[in-house]
């Protein structure tokens, strides 16, 4: 049986700055999904955040503690049935590769730290499966521990998204710092909120005509919720009225220990102060009245996007084809470089130790290394690379658009080695010898003529790298073995040999 008819397991992991979040399914050939298993720790990560940018290292045992739990359910499992994501203090913390290196050892699987943006589409991803679709758009919004999303969308599909820096940790731990509660802190922590939402509110307000109904989801907005519904203060949702009521409830309570609320779980009261600030920010910023709240959130998100890339419904897919169209790029030129490409890399995977995600990088650089054209043709190499490394690329993490950009920039002229050093450390290698495989294509191209690029057969053995060309071809096309000669220097400056014959 083919392994995509298979009953496969598969699971997300959302490493978010307040709670580790794990859902575990049962995927079955048909296209259904059982969820099998949830787990939920709340480990303060982004709490352990320093003034230097660094997290502290209890916050890092507490949370590998918890990793290494999760890693005992997944451990296991195959790679490419796993997706595990990293959100804001993952993003921002100045020591954050040597956790995520020891965090991977004990997952067995690699982590994405992804973008705000794409952190906010995974979101929707999850809400828009959780609930009915209905007619007309919704505005989304999640307040986690160091970041708040908020997405408008419509069916399956986010239109706008934004992320923005504050969260219930960071508001909590600079507003309501030692737990005192006090209005005058309260009204600070709201005015920051508010400035942070100021400049996209324009776009998300209702008054414009942007959103139909409003849903929040994950853990804040949920506890929130069952707070103001458990005290009487409404009986769906949330309003407006309820958190002006819960605020003045809190104030007057005066501390996180002395909060006496129902509904209010253990391990809560610490960040509450800081959630009710920022969502009351979010409500008076959007013209909010009411909000639903969504069960279903980032995990489900990322669970989904992991099917659909099971499913070859690849968000990524979709991104290149639109880039493709938007910057009116050359799809034909394109085609056939990435196709040349794939054949070299289909010689050379086993012993260059590629896997799969590896080729799809490379058959996305392929698609998108001349973007840059459409700013100037001078350096249009550099040009692209700027665009790929700060574009809003929906299912891409921050690893593979910068190993995006890097094949970009070094595509043609000198290997840029130091941006390589640049990468994540797993990337670095694979990175290089992905270069190599898209220079060679694009050199065989460099004609842009109708006619075929013979069978090239290519052999590797660490940095040593051999082409064959079928017999007589090269002396027919001496401006290729001329350009084979110049990659040669180029290869050699970046500690590797080129030998063609």
């Amino acid at each position: 049986m083919d392994k995509d008819d298979e009953l496969r397991i598969v699971a997300a992991v959302d490493l978010g700055s307040n709670s580790f979040h794990m859902i575990v399914a049962r995927f079955e050939k048909a296209g259904t999904l059982s969820i099998i298993d949830k787990l939920r720790e709340p480990v303060r990560l982004g709490g352990g955040l320093k003034s230097n940018g660094k997290l502290a290292q209890d916050a890092c045992d507490r949370a590998l503690a918890c990793l290494d739990r999760f890693g005992q359910r997944i451990r296991n499992l195959p790679r490419g049935d796993v997706r595990i994501v990293g959100t804001n203090t993952l993003r921002v913390a100045t020591n954050a590769d040597k956790f995520i290196r020891e965090a991977q050892r004990l997952l067995g699987h690699s982590i994405e730290v992804v973008s705000g943006r794409e952190e906010a589409r995974l979101i929707y991803l999850g809400v828009a499966h959780g609930r009915a679709m209905r007619e007309g758009r919704r505005l989304v919004v999640d307040i986690g521990g160091g970041s708040t999303e908020l997405i408008i969308g419509e069916g399956s599909d986010s239109i706008l998204r934004e992320s923005m820096y504050t969260g219930c940790v960071s508001a909590s731990k600079e507003f309501f710092g030692g737990g005192a509660i006090t209005e005058k802190r309260m009204n600070a922590a709201i005015l920051n909120a508010s400035l942070t939402i100021h400049p996209v509110a324009r776009e998300f307000r209702a008054g414009k005509g942007k959103w139909d109904e409003a849903v929040g989801c994950s853990g804040t907005i949920k506890a929130i919720r069952n707070i103001a519904q458990a005290e009487g203060w409404c009986d769906t949702g949330i309003t407006l009225k309820s958190l002006h009521q819960m605020r003045s409830r809190i104030i007057k309570q005066g501390h996180v220990e002395k909060l006496g609320l129902e509904g209010l779980k253990e391990g809560r009261a610490a960040v509450l102060p800081g959630g009710l600030a920022v969502l009351i920010a979010v409500f008076l910023s959007l013209d909010i009245k009411q909000m639903r709240v969504s069960e279903q959130a980032m995990r489900e998100g990322v669970l989904y996007d992991l099917v659909g890339r099971i499913q070859h419904k690849d968000t990524r897919d979709a991104t290149v084809e639109s880039f493709v169209g938007r910057w009116n790029l050359d799809a034909g030129h394109a085609g056939n470089v990435m196709r040349t490409a794939l054949s070299l890399f289909g010689q050379v995977e086993k012993d260059w130790k590629l896997i799969e995600e590896n080729r799809l990088l490379l058959k996305w650089a392929a698609q998108l290394h001349e973007i840059g054209l459409q700013i100037s043709h001078g350096a249009y190499h550099k040009r692209g690379a700027y665009i790929l490394t700060h574009a809003d690329l929906p299912g891409f993490s921050r690893t593979e658009q910068a190993l995006l950009a890097t094949l970009t920039l070094n595509h043609r002229q000198k290997i840029r080695l130091n941006s390589f050093d640049a990468l994540v450390s797993r990337a670095q290698k694979p990175g290089l010898r992905l270069c190599v495989l898209l220079r060679l294509a694009v050199l065989l191209h460099r004609g842009r003529t109708d006619e075929q690029v013979p069978d090239v057969f290519m052999k590797v053995n660490g940095t040593k790298i051999a082409l064959m060309f079928p017999e007589y071809w090269l002396e027919q096309h001496s401006l290729t073995d001329a350009d084979l000669q110049k990659e040669a220097r180029f290869l050699d400056d970046a500690g590797l040999s080129l030998g063609y014959s």
